[in-house]
């Protein structure tokens, strides 16, 4: 029985692992954590609105239905090609057949500063240090008088950099906090003094979107009082304040990136094998220069005439080539041709807040407002692994919904000998 090894339990990683579930592979994961989060949510997470295991799925409850499935909790230090093995935290795993779905990371674009300091979302871990970070900055502000409205503006200001579907999620997500439900259980603060920034380089929000889009959402976001700063950069964060590229100074104790991302690309590739940060592969997802070893997702940079900078850092592309190379897996098997990949835009969506949300869908119609928030709500919903995460995530938006509260407003990872 052949193995077929896949590093990383992201939606390309999942997607390969149910292609493959009745077929006669043995099929082992490595994945430095124990479970998959549907990133989408993660911002949901951070703001209180969800639970870390509403949108989180233990690896192993693949297990309980492929008896041909096995997982590793472990770090992949780098792949030898010429020896078919991966090595590990914990030993040299052989393979014969190797998927690369590590995904991608934050990409802070060189500046080792920003990332020391800024907050960032890409984990759950981060969605709870930022939630954390959040409130404990809240509570912290309590302790200083009117006159010191420095130290209080410091602690209760929020910059987001980027304004992609990331940071414009989490600044309505937060712009709702503000008018709904922080006044209620801090009211010694004033919350007309809490500013929320969004600065993002480019000349609209939402840039992968269409302009229709990027006009409603900037819309949206001026209704829950965000300040969007176009065309200007975060160049550095020193003693709170950070400084943008016109001079421009912000007091916060929250600095959150959400500015790009990079693939989490592995040692021990050949030469050739790596482009713009990202692994290269052709219409099959075969890895330039090695043979029996494929990259999918985040991770994998595949070039064509319609996509010459590469298809984009989603979901639906990990997807849809994971669907598509677990076809080939088989193909392979039978000797059969090879099935080139080709990528099929579904659109994309973004929320700002509840209510209001916009849409991009095929054939270049864009719409938003409540349908379009329902649309969002309605995909999101179902995309989920899990009907129990299903039942848990939508209950939890019917509660907010109509009770503007957020329960999830829990500072759990703090020593309290720091107190």
């Amino acid at each position: 029985m052949p193995r077929i090894v896949i590093i990383g339990g992201g939606f390309a990683g999942i997607e390969l692992v149910k292609q493959l579930s009745k077929e006669e592979v043995q099929i082992v994961m490595i994945d430095r954590r124990n479970h998959h989060t549907f990133i989408p949510l993660l911002y949901q997470v951070a703001t209180a609105g969800l639970s870390p295991g509403d949108i989180s799925s233990p690896l192993r409850e693949f297990l309980q239905d492929n008896k041909n499935f096995h997982f590793r909790m472990a770090r992949v230090i780098q792949i030898h090609a010429d020896e078919k093995e991966v090595e590990t935290n914990l030993g040299f795993l052989k393979y014969d057949m190797l998927v690369i779905a590590t995904g991608a990371s934050t990409n802070f674009f060189g500046n080792k500063e920003l990332e020391k300091k800024a907050m960032k979302l890409r984990v759950m871990s981060d969605a709870l240090e930022l939630r954390t970070r959040l409130i404990e900055n809240f509570e912290e502000a309590l302790q200083y008088y009117d006159e010191e409205q420095d130290e209080i503006e410091k602690h209760m200001n929020v910059v987001i950099v980027g304004a992609g579907p990331t940071g414009v999620e989490l600044a309505g997500a937060i712009g709702e906090l503000r008018s709904h439900v922080l006044p209620k259980d801090y009211p010694e603060l004033d919350f007309s003094k809490m500013n929320i920034h969004l600065i993002e380089g480019a000349d609209r929000v939402l840039p992968p979107m269409s302009d229709k889009s990027g006009r409603k959402a900037a819309k949206y976001l001026e209704h829950f009082g965000v300040e969007v700063s176009l065309g200007k950069l975060v160049e550095r964060y020193e003693d709170d304040i950070a400084y943008l590229n016109d001079g421009t100074q912000i007091k916060t104790k929250c600095l959150i990136w959400a500015a790009g991302v990079k693939g989490n690309v592995i040692k021990g590739l050949r030469d050739g094998a790596e482009d713009r940060g990202r692994i290269l592969v052709d219409e099959f997802n075969r890895v330039k220069n090695h043979e029996y070893v494929y990259a999918i997702g985040d991770v994998s940079l595949q070039i064509s005439d319609e996509h010459p900078k590469g298809l984009p850092q989603l979901a639906p592309v990990a997807i849809q080539q994971a669907e598509n190379l677990g076809e080939n897996i088989i193909r392979l098997q039978k000797d059969k041709e090879l099935k080139p990949f080709k990528y099929v835009d579904k659109g994309s969506m973004a929320t700002v807040g509840r209510n209001r949300a916009v849409v991009d869908a095929p054939m270049k119609i864009s719409f938003g407002g409540f349908f379009g928030w329902f649309v969002w709500m309605f995909v999101h919903l179902f995309s989920i692994i899990g009907i129990r995460r299903k039942v848990l995530v939508f209950s939890n938006w019917v509660w907010n919904y109509f009770t503007y509260n957020r329960g999830n407003r829990l500072i759990i990872n703090k020593d309290l000998d720091d107190l």
